[in-house]
């Protein structure tokens, strides 16, 4: 990892991006950014103590096909990537400080073309039942009110569909992947970005 000075973390809404970052940041003493902080897309529908779930935000959920659902994100994600790529290529840099950036806005497409020395990506899975449960104890889903859970229903239908092309795109790239189901702790999983990244010089290509 000597010379790796920017990790990438991808992966689909609830598999631990955010806090396996923080924990490999931790350990490598970089900076640790979300995509999600450049520019927000419409959240997670579902209330929790301190957030209710803004009118346009259920709208959203309610009214569109799981496809039109998938094709807004990977629209939104689209007009985000030349600050994402913008970011890599500052923080890649010799003497800029490590960054390790995590989000569903890091397409495994556009990642695979990056021209950006010390730079590693690994996006995170988790299977169908882990990501329905995780959502469901996040949103309350047994004392939620119907339409409630609907747009939790809807979010999932999104989620899984995105998974499977993103691992699709991963696999057909010939970039790697770490699963994040089965029990496996957060240092688990951060061990095993970790040991993945040192393997990479770039995003794209394998290292020596």
């Amino acid at each position: 990892m000597s010379d790796v000075r920017v990790v990438l973390i991808g992966g689909t809404s609830n598999t631990g991006k955010s806090t396996v970052a923080e924990a490999v940041a931790e350990r490598l003493g970089f900076e640790h950014r979300s995509t999600d902080g450049l520019a927000r897309h419409p959240g997670r529908p579902w209330r929790t103590p301190d957030h209710e779930v803004p009118p346009h935000v259920a709208e959203h959920y309610a009214t569109l096909t799981t496809d039109e659902l998938v094709a807004s994100v990977l629209a939104h994600y689209e007009r985000l990537w030349p600050r994402i790529e913008e970011l890599i290529t500052t923080h890649a840099r010799p003497g800029a400080p490590g960054l390790v950036l995590e989000g569903s806005a890091l397409r495994p497409d556009r990642v695979a073309r990056l021209a950006v020395p010390r730079t590693a990506a690994v996006w995170l899975t988790a299977d169908d039942v882990v990501l329905r449960d995780r959502v469901r104890a996040a949103g309350r889903y047994e004392e939620a009110a119907d339409g409630e859970r609907r747009l939790m229903d809807r979010f999932l239908d999104r989620t899984g569909r995105f998974q499977a092309l993103m691992v699709e795109a991963v696999d057909r790239l010939g970039l790697d992947r770490v699963d994040t189901g089965g029990g496996r702790t957060v240092g688990e999983v951060a061990d095993a970005v970790l040991a993945t990244a040192a393997l990479r010089v770039s995003p794209g290509e394998p290292g020596a």
